[in-house]
């Protein structure tokens, strides 16, 4: 059997034919000539992320976007907040009456800062049947201590509501213990400077004595226990019934409110406005008065400027007299009380109309001064559907009658409107209107004086000097 070489266990070399054979290397001596490993998978590299430049753009637009948003809700609101301070009342402070503002320190402080004067205008007044003083300071109305009070503290304090120089009439006292305490008369008062800047805040008061005053001597003289039917009043009765005439003859009646002021109807002189057209009789109860009294002239009237002629709202007039009534000639002739801030007149009190009526005695051109009892009624029972279906305001009061046949409805315009309460004689209303006002349904009504009192105080300041 041939043997192949090739087939031989042991390599060989051959060169040029020549065939070697090489030694069998031992087992230690193999060694593979590439081996085959197994590498672990590296750890993944870490390195910072790069965003790619689609990403940085969305980002870029969502940031605009929302900063866009941010800033018009920014302007939204800044317009909102501009929105209300125009359109609302002031936030800082008091609003004149042009709609500009002051600060609140700067209300009723002494010195005028308003345009119109309206921050000095209603900072004193008179508080109930008694007339406590009370001052506008720090926000709030103060009782003025007794303590240093003068006769001249009193009629710079009776100026400032808008009395004239030569009316006033007393200070007095009165205990009270205001919880916010007093305003207290500084040591060096200067007549020449502010009432409101002559005092000074206090938490005490000697006695906690308070100031009362009264700026005329009103609501007293008159006998109140009267029959309640209408009947002919008697000379001086009533001191403060004027009669307003035109040329001779009784046009409205009036009432007396101090020496140079009387109170009437807006309508009654809405067609004869002139102050020259008119002549006041006061202290007269019938036509023959006139022979003995004088007439006052008239330097000045002032219609309410809101009065409507066919809703009769604000239907309230004042007439200032050339020259001052005097008080003291007679007896006959006295201011009526005007309503103070918290003075409370109810349904449930009885009022006094008095008018000049030309019907009771048959002689319709000699007018004679009547008077009657009647009762207050709830304004939503005068404004039912039964009665003037919601034609009465709240600057309006209606009466009726307490018994039939007063015959005190022929209308005179401008007429007081009388209560008495705590001793005193009050002016609550002025006559304006009446539908049959005997019948059950149909009362009378009066201008609600108390509604207009700032407004008559401002005329009353407005020309004082006039």
């Amino acid at each position: 059997m041939t043997t192949n070489p090739y087939l031989d266990s042991g390599p060989c070399y051959i060169n040029e034919g020549v065939m070697w054979k090489l030694p069998v290397p031992s087992q230690s001596d193999v060694k593979p000539q590439y081996v085959h490993h197994l590498a672990p998978k590296p750890p993944p590299e870490i390195s910072p992320s790069i965003p790619r430049p689609k990403d940085v753009k969305q980002r870029c637009v969502k940031f605009t976007v929302a900063a866009v948003i941010s800033l018009l809700l920014l302007l939204l609101l800044a317009g909102i907040l501009l929105a209300y301070y125009f359109s609302s009342s002031c936030v800082h402070g008091m609003q004149c009456g042009d709609g500009s503002c002051v600060w609140e320190s700067q209300w009723c402080d002494g010195v005028t800062d308003c345009p119109a004067g309206q921050d000095e205008a209603n900072c004193v007044r008179l508080l109930g049947s008694t007339f406590l003083l009370q001052i506008y300071s720090q926000k709030n109305w103060r009782t003025v201590c007794s303590h240093g009070w003068s006769e001249q503290q009193g009629r710079a304090s009776c100026q400032h509501i808008g009395y004239s120089k030569g009316t006033y009439f007393k200070s007095g006292q009165q205990k009270t213990d205001p919880v916010d305490g007093f305003l207290i008369v500084k040591s060096d008062f200067n007549p020449e400077v502010s009432i409101l800047q002559q005092l000074v805040h206090s938490n005490t008061c000697p006695n906690n004595s308070a100031v009362t005053l009264s700026c005329t001597d009103c609501g007293r003289g008159v006998n109140s226990s009267r029959a309640s039917g209408g009947q002919l009043a008697t000379l001086g009765a009533w001191p403060w019934q004027v009669s307003l005439q035109v040329a001779g003859s009784h046009r409205c009646g009036g009432a007396i409110i101090s020496p140079y002021w009387t109170v009437t109807a807006a309508h009654c002189v809405a067609r004869a406005s002139s102050p020259g057209d008119w002549a006041v009789y006061a202290g007269i109860v019938g036509p023959l008065g006139t022979l003995f009294t004088p007439a006052y002239s008239v330097s000045r009237i002032v219609a309410h400027e809101g009065y409507n002629s066919l809703t009769r709202r604000n239907d309230i007039a004042l007439m200032r007299l050339s020259k001052p009534l005097d008080f003291t000639a007679s007896s006959n002739i006295g201011p009526v009380c005007l309503p103070n801030v918290g003075l409370n007149i109810s349904e449930q009190q009885k009022a006094w109309i008095t008018q000049f009526n030309r019907t009771l005695l048959g002689d319709s051109s000699s007018p004679y001064l009547m008077e009657v009892q009647v009762s207050l009624i709830d304004t939503a029972d005068c404004n039912s559907s039964i009665s003037y279906n919601g034609r009465i305001s709240q600057d309006m009061i209606c009466t009726r009658e307490t018994e039939a046949g007063g015959n005190m409805c022929s209308i005179d315009s401008g007429s007081p409107l009388v209560s008495l309460k705590d001793g005193l004689w009050w002016l609550i209303g002025d006559n304006i209107w009446g539908e049959h006002c005997t019948e059950r349904n149909k009362p009378g009504v009066y201008g609600n004086v108390t509604h207009f009192l700032d407004w008559i105080y401002h005329q009353m300041r407005k020309h004082q000097d006039d």
